[in-house]
């Protein structure tokens, strides 16, 4: 008997247009398609030609009317200020309608680019529900960034206005953005005609009289705007991510494709139902943000929860199952990175046991590699499904995923399961030849592309074709590595720059990783290759110890580049790890192991824009030359 995943998986491939077609019917449409599918394009295929919706009326409107006014739609926990919120349905589209009209009576309109550039703040959410409103493409940019690293997302998207705060908050300091933002503008070349700038109580800003507009007067003089519906091909936001050339790149996001997409994830994915509690602990200004924070809970009929806080040090590693206990989350949606985090500190996990999760049924994690020693050790506290999925900024959700909704299929360590339903992965050589199970190849995703995913970069379709679909005609190319086994599930193992060449080897700094995370004393580990004049590379291992374990770099390193041999062989060529305090992280979670081997290799680097803590890298790098790197 064919499972529900393996059903619908086929169903999605050999007839995509039924399948998305069917979905689509969840979705309240202004005016219904031509065609489900148009991939005559052999670059971009687009979904739901002819159609048109507004996506903040799918959001919000729709549940007003269907009766569901008077739920929580978004919860605000702060715990870093000790400010908290709740907005029913009714309320946050009330808000949001204001603030729509605040943009449009200013000249905002579809098609206008937004940028908002804001903390974890509800305002931030209203901001990007109001630009899907009037139709208005919205580009949030992470709070804090650095002024050039924004002025050169303003001169990309060239917006009307700018949405900000007076500052943002860190456990410990207070960032202030409006200094930020005005070096940003100074900079750019293109200048907004306006910045909407919200006063937050804990550290106000000038204003820049006859540009800076004060979000709370605004407010108070504003008149409700309506729905404006939009094609189904227009675009909902431009999303930038880093570029290989230093250039970011703007993801554009349609509003069809999305709202189908996104809310199918919601019952189909993570088994979630209307009027439940959902929680990703992400920020909105990445891709998870976006998709859910904001939409999909929302096109659900979910509450979803704003999160400004930490896992760890907010006040404690106990953070995060307050929040569930507290609001009574269901289901909990977050990075590997942030695990790591909580079983350093607490490798008992004695601070769950102080908290009711009797509500909370899964836990999916994404953003890196889950490592098995992670997976067990939330499985074995937490006593729910603990689901790895793989999905990038480009898709917007899953390529694979263990798709609760459908039926809990046996999980893999180390496996994000298999492809959702939509994505046809693949694995190939560097000439696009498709490599037999187990051997590890370049990942890829047949085209065309399921809904939600990218159809294009901003102003950029050259450079989308040269990314993602020259290299393997055919195909996406999603710059991953990994295999596929024999019952088709999916390993992940590295991205395909952190492949490394030791001795004419082509080895997975992944699965070094894995090993190195199985050893009792590590929470958190990372490997890179560095130069060697011998092999060309050799790995490099960092340690982050458990809190407590009381071992010394000596005695945990040899016992890893023990188990390294022992499980890999003597190919690995790996003989040094070291013990570092933190790791170099992106605010997504991330490691920057790029820019870690460029100092270990002596190469000339930059401070990489997306840093959650720059004094980690110098960290770093004192370690890196107590041991002899560059050597």
């Amino acid at each position: 008997m064919v499972g529900r995943y393996k059903e619908a998986h086929a169903r999605s491939l050999s007839d995509p247009e039924a399948f998305w077609g069917e979905a689509a019917g969840d979705i309240a449409w202004s005016k219904p398609w031509n065609r489900v599918l148009d991939d005559s394009s052999s670059s971009s295929a687009r979904w739901f030609v002819g159609g048109e919706l507004n996506t903040c009326y799918n959001a919000l409107d729709v549940h007003v009317e269907s009766g569901r006014g008077g739920q929580a739609a978004l919860i605000y926990d702060s715990p870093i200020t000790g400010a908290a919120g709740r907005f029913t349905y009714i309320e946050l589209r009330d808000e949001v309608a204001r603030f729509a009209g605040v943009l449009a009576d200013r000249g905002v309109g579809k098609g206008d680019r937004v940028i908002i550039y804001m903390p974890m703040i509800p305002q931030a959410i209203v901001s990007m529900l109001a630009c899907a409103r009037i139709g208005a493409v919205h580009s949030v940019v992470f709070g804090g960034f650095a002024a050039n690293e924004l002025a050169v997302r303003i001169d990309d998207a060239k917006p009307v206005a700018i949405v900000s705060a007076s500052c943002g908050v860190e456990p410990g300091r207070v960032v202030q953005y409006k200094p930020l933002l005005d070096g940003a503008i100074d900079l750019a070349t293109h200048k907004p005609d306006f910045c909407v700038i919200f006063q937050r109580d804990i550290a106000t800003c000038e204003m820049v009289a006859g540009r800076d507009v004060d979000w709370q007067a605004a407010m108070a003089d504003a008149e409700p705007h309506d729905c404006v519906p939009v094609a189904a091909t227009d675009p909902l936001y431009i999303l930038y991510t880093s570029g290989t050339t230093g250039q970011p790149k703007g993801v554009v996001r349609d509003n069809g494709g999305h709202a189908v997409a996104l809310k199918w994830t919601m019952r189909n994915i993570y088994a979630v139902e209307p009027g439940e509690v959902f929680w990703a602990a992400s920020d909105v200004g990445w891709v998870v943000g976006h998709s859910y924070i904001c939409y999909a809970p929302l096109f659900n009929g979910n509450t979803t929860i704003l999160y400004e806080g930490k896992p760890v040090g907010t006040p404690d590693a106990g953070a995060f199952w307050r929040v569930i206990a507290e609001h009574k989350v269901s289901t909990l949606f977050t990075a590997p990175t942030a695990f790591r985090a909580i079983r350093q500190q607490d490798p008992q996990g004695e601070l769950i046991g102080k908290y009711d999760l009797s509500a909370f049924r899964a836990l999916f994690l994404a953003g890196e590699r889950l490592d098995p020693d992670t997976l067990r050790w939330a499985q074995s506290k937490l006593q729910v499904p603990v689901i790895d999925h793989w999905w990038q900024t480009e898709t917007g959700w899953s390529i694979c995923a263990n798709c609760l909704g459908l039926e809990l299929l046996p999980i893999k360590e180390g496996s994000p399961t298999s492809p959702a339903p939509g994505m046809d992965v693949q694995v190939v050589d560097d000439r696009c030849r498709p490599l037999p199970a187990g051997e590890i190849g370049a990942l890829v995703i047949k085209l065309p592309l399921p809904p939600g995913s990218l159809p294009t970069l901003w102003n950029a379709q050259e450079r989308f074709v040269e990314a993602y679909l020259s290299e393997f005609p055919g195909y996406y190319k999603t710059g991953d590595a990994g295999y596929i086994d024999e019952d088709g599930y999916v390993f992940v193992m590295t991205r395909t720059d952190d492949v490394i060449n030791v001795a004419g080897h082509r080895l997975s700094t992944g699965a070094m990783e894995e090993v190195l995370a199985s050893h009792p004393d590590v929470a958190e580990c990372a490997v890179i290759g560095v130069a060697d004049s011998l092999k060309g590379q050799i790995p490099l291992g960092f340690l982050v110890l458990n809190a407590g374990s009381g071992r010394t770099q000596e005695e945990v390193g040899q016992e890893v580049v023990g188990l390294v041999r022992e499980r890999i062989g003597p190919v690995a060529a790996f003989r040094k790890a070291v013990v570092v305090e933190r790791l170099p992280k992106t605010r997504s979670g991330k490691i920057l192991r790029g820019t870690m081997r460029k100092i270990a290799d002596g190469e000339q680097w930059t401070m990489p824009a997306t840093i959650d803590d720059p004094v980690i890298l110098e960290e770093v790098g004192e370690v890196l030359r107590k041991n002899g790197y560059p050597s």
